[in-house]
């Protein structure tokens, strides 16, 4: 009895090896310049247990800068995809300073935070760096550690092209930037002008931001009061985001044509 006992437990099947859950690793502080663009070292792994289309929610960004890659979606978030980590950098405008904490959400296409960290943006002069703003590698993942695999291409990188040329991307940037500040104030129009300014430059997230602003779905989640949506002028601004490689766009499409 005792034999057959131990005969059925060994033929039991055994338990398969639980799935690697994915972990964001940053370093935990980074030093950023006025007027300068400041690479920001983010990456995700391991790359074959991430999910089809997720992507980067960054939370508490300082609302005059911008992210070269990505767009915003409320004031002070981005979104950003995860192949564009490897090029992702802060654009900080001329006269901002302080020190932000910056929460990192990885998310799945159906808005499930997948894993969290944390790193502090610490904007100074050039002869006033903070102390202890070198930065070592750490994270606060909330899953062990793995080694990362999507985004740990060498920041060196060339970014990608959005704009014509360098010089033309520096400005969308700043005319982006100046749109996002104008939208924290309210000022719609003014803040259209200049994502429209940016767009034509050949910047994605201008063409991304403007579409958003006429979007009754997106404004709805915003709960923006007052602001008369426009389906049509949305989906040519869509169109053109995508056009300047704005992945998001095809899916902001999809859902206006559902409506």
């Amino acid at each position: 009895m005792l034999l057959a006992g131990l005969a059925a437990v060994t033929l039991l099947p055994a338990r398969p090896l639980a799935q690697q859950r994915p972990v964001i690793t940053t370093p935990a502080r980074i030093l950023a310049l006025p007027s300068a663009r400041t690479p920001l070292t983010i990456a995700v792994g391991p790359e074959d247990g991430l999910p089809r289309n997720a992507y980067l929610r960054l939370r508490g960004l300082p609302q005059a800068v911008a992210l070269s890659e990505g767009h915003a979606i409320a004031p002070g978030v981005w979104a950003v995809p995860l192949s564009a980590l490897p090029v992702l950098a802060a654009v900080v405008p001329t006269g901002a300073q302080g020190t932000s904490e910056i929460i990192i959400d990885l998310l799945s296409l159906d808005g499930k935070v997948l894993a969290q960290t944390k790193t502090t943006l610490v904007i100074t002069a050039v002869n006033q760096p903070p102390r202890g703003a070198a930065s070592a590698p750490s994270s606060t993942p909330v899953s062990p550690p793995a080694s990362p695999q999507v985004g740990s291409a060498a920041l060196a990188s060339p970014p990608r092209a959005d704009a014509a040329n360098r010089g033309d991307r520096e400005r969308a940037l700043s005319f982006y930037s100046k749109g996002l500040e104008l939208l924290e104030r309210g000022d719609i129009d003014a803040a259209r002008k200049f994502f429209e300014r940016a767009a034509d430059l050949g910047l994605s997230q201008g063409a991304m931001a403007l579409a958003t602003s006429y979007d009754p779905n997106e404004l709805a989640k915003l709960k923006v009061v007052g602001l008369q949506a426009n389906a049509a002028a949305a989906r040519t601004w869509y169109n053109r985001a995508a056009e300047l490689g704005a992945a998001e766009a095809g899916e902001r499409l999809r859902r206006l044509g559902a409506r």
